[in-house]
């Protein structure tokens, strides 16, 4: 198992929220969703949340479980999980999963039944314990594979995102991105995304 010993910056950080914007995404009807990629203590920060307009997140820690949230205005957060191991540890099929659930997180409706809780669009905060590596690893892959001539690699969209959160070199960790590159390599992702 790969570790990287935390800088005595990064482990400060851990206790404030962190919340970056990394991508647009213009939806068919015209809608925008901003993509954040940020840390545990921004996911579980209602002010942090409702100030971005973030009403859906993605929390892809293992071990890590993100209370049930609902913002001043009334909204209830929308949580989803896919817990992947930061390193080695994942099947990418594991991988593949946190970027479809990305994908339906953007593109759900917010139907208002009654039995549901208030939601309304609003952004996605991919998160993390720190958001350096497993969330970076899923936006990268997402931002790739459906904005290309955006991003036409796998590393010009990490390195965006590695350079607007202000992420060491060495994050994302290698073996996350190695298996992100398996799965663009075997193409299936790509065409579920298409779906």
């Amino acid at each position: 198992m790969i570790h990287m010993q935390e800088s005595d910056l990064e482990v400060a950080e851990n206790e404030k929220s962190v919340a970056v914007p990394v991508h647009e995404v213009t939806h068919a009807d015209g809608r925008k969703t901003m993509l954040y990629v940020g840390n545990q203590a921004a996911a579980c920060d209602a002010d942090t949340l409702l100030a971005l307009n973030i009403t859906s997140t993605l929390n892809v820690s293992v071990n890590i479980i993100v209370p049930a949230m609902q913002l001043a205005d009334g909204t209830h957060v929308r949580r989803a999980n896919v817990g992947l191991i930061d390193g080695n540890g994942n099947p990418a099929s594991y991988l593949a999963g946190a970027v479809l659930t990305l994908h339906g997180l953007l593109n759900q409706a917010s139907p208002g039944k009654p039995h549901y809780p208030a939601h309304r669009y609003g952004n996605v905060l991919v998160n993390c314990r720190g958001g350096r590596s497993r969330s970076v690893t899923v936006l990268g892959l997402y931002m790739h594979l459906t904005a290309p001539d955006q991003w036409p690699t796998l590393a010009s969209a990490i390195d965006h995102i590695r350079t607007l959160r202000g992420n060491a070199a060495h994050y994302p960790l290698q073996p996350m991105i190695e298996m992100a590159e398996r799965l663009i390599d075997h193409g299936a992702l790509a065409k579920l995304l298409e779906i």
